[in-house]
């Protein structure tokens, strides 16, 4: 399967249950049960580093700096089926509940949104890329990417993510819907550089989860850190990090009832 994240505007102790939806699936229970959870520190900083710097595929604009959001996120669903907007809000929830220092939750006004998502059929997925950033890019994105899922965002000259557009499709399985909801909502907040070389995330195109996995959240909790800022530099994160990760580490292992 094939994901993917665009860099747009730069252009551009409590156990947290799994949904229902996530849990009611083999293949998603399956994965569970394998999921290596126990990492070292370098191991984490390695795929923070490699996920949270870098662009999988970017328009314009710098790469090389923390980009997040500032302030809450609001997710709106565009889309007819009721079914996946259901898993979408577990989806949003569930990131809600294992990202300490990050307030998103869905909405129902795309007037009040920073994150819209578009939930399309699989045919039509192409002409919705193509509508969102043009023909000749549509082109490229589907020369280099062939994406079966899509999410990019928007930044301001402080490396703050404005706007997040995610493109979900609806009718190729429970397990790539969630999959692709997990990948391009966490994506879309700003660890958007995809790499083969980390095996735990699911920021990898040879991997699939199809649930918020333990790696992801030590990620995600690390640049949602309020002493990682956007626009920080490479050597500015790694001056405090050893400190955030020591928090980091603390909350992912109560929220996962880990016994590290």
């Amino acid at each position: 399967m094939r994901l993917a994240a665009v860099a747009l505007g730069w252009l551009a102790v409590m156990t947290i249950p799994l949904p229902a939806t996530t849990a009611e699936i083999p293949a998603i229970a399956a994965r569970q049960r394998a999921e290596k959870k126990s990492f070292t520190d370098a191991e984490i900083i390695d795929g923070f580093f490699k996920t949270a710097f870098g662009a999988e595929y970017h328009l314009a604009g710098r790469v090389d700096r923390i980009r997040k959001y500032s302030g809450p996120v609001r997710v709106y669903a565009d889309g007819r089926r009721a079914d996946r907007k259901a898993q979408l809000t577990k989806v949003v929830g569930d990131i809600g509940a294992r990202i300490r220092n990050l307030d998103i939750a869905m909405t129902d006004s795309d007037g009040d949104a920073n994150v819209r998502v578009k939930l399309v059929r699989d045919r039509d997925l192409y002409h919705t890329i193509s509508q969102a950033y043009g023909s000749e890019r549509a082109r490229e994105i589907k020369t280099s990417l062939d994406p079966q899922c899509l999410s990019g965002f928007r930044k301001n000259e402080a490396f703050e993510i404005e706007h997040s557009d995610v493109i979900l499709t609806v009718d190729n399985g429970d397990f790539v819907f969630l999959d692709c909801a997990y990948e391009e909502l966490l994506q879309s907040l700003g660890p958007i550089n995809d790499t083969s070389s980390v095996p735990w995330t699911m920021f990898n195109d040879n991997v699939s989860m199809g649930y918020f996995d333990v790696y992801d959240q030590y990620i995600l909790n690390l640049l949602y850190d309020p002493r990682v800022k956007p626009g920080m530099t490479l050597a500015e994160v790694k001056a405090v990090l050893p400190d955030v990760l020591t928090d980091v580490r603390a909350w992912v292992k109560k929220t996962n009832n880990l016994a590290e």
